[in-house]
């Protein structure tokens, strides 16, 4: 299988106390990989006219999370774009609790009926960025995410925003993003270089197919020095002090 790489990251400043960044960043080569990568994405999006996008990893602790929040954040802050970023992790999220709102009600309650669109929406103002977090979370969100309920919104949401981003669950542990993959434009695997088993790494790749792969991005790149970056992205994003 063609593996397409979008970007790799390096591992979150060690000074950063909040990990969902959102542009704030004061290490600004973690921001520019973060703008890198968002240029790449949405090169790519507009090359295979996708819409949706699921973002995924082979198994947790690998970043997807953080990667997919910023992502988000770019990609609204530039005003380009309408973008929503929805919470599918119906089993295990913080996505809520890292951008400091409130998770419930939210896509659970929207599907099982007890929840309005108006009411699951949330809207980070600083980055014109609409977020429906997880909701509550329940036992086996399979059942509600193969449903037609969640079939017919995605449909609906399509006309509303020009991105619309799937922030999964893991795809080895569980079947949960699986399901997902017939409903998408494309998915992005984020991989943690050194974490992750490279034959599980593998499996995932594979479940996903090569049709539906967007890309892959690398994360917890470990340079040995900083001349690394600066012949990646040049003598203005090397810290101050280190020159």
């Amino acid at each position: 299988m063609k593996i397409p790489i979008l970007d790799f990251l390096r591992d979150r400043p060690a000074e950063a106390t909040d990990r969902y960044t959102l542009l704030q960043s004061k290490d600004q080569l973690f921001t520019e990989q973060f703008k890198n990568y968002c240029s790449r994405f949405e090169y790519a999006v507009d090359v295979r006219g996708c819409k949706v996008v699921a973002i995924s990893s082979s198994i947790a602790g690998e970043g997807k999370t953080v990667s997919t929040v910023n992502l988000a954040a770019n990609l609204a802050s530039t005003g380009r774009k309408k973008v929503l970023l929805i919470d599918l992790d119906l089993r295990k999220s913080d996505l809520a609790k890292g951008l400091q709102f409130r998770s419930s009600p939210g896509m659970v309650e929207l599907l099982e009926g007890s929840a309005g669109l108006d009411e699951v929406l949330r809207y980070v103002i600083t980055q014109g960025l609409h977020v429906i977090p997880s909701g509550k979370r329940v036992a086996n969100p399979w059942r509600l995410l193969a449903g037609e309920k969640f079939r017919t919104l995605i449909q609906e949401l399509r006309e509303q925003y020009d991105v619309i981003l799937l922030d999964t669950a893991p795809i080895i542990p569980v079947s949960d993003t699986m399901v997902l993959r017939d409903l998408v434009d494309g998915i992005v695997l984020v991989h943690r270089l050194g974490f992750t088993p490279h034959n599980l790494f593998r499996q995932a790749l594979e479940d996903i197919g090569e049709k539906k792969l967007l890309g892959v991005l690398l994360n917890g790149v470990e340079p040995e020095s900083e001349r690394y970056y600066q012949r990646y992205y040049g003598k203005y994003y090397i810290k101050q002090g280190t020159q």
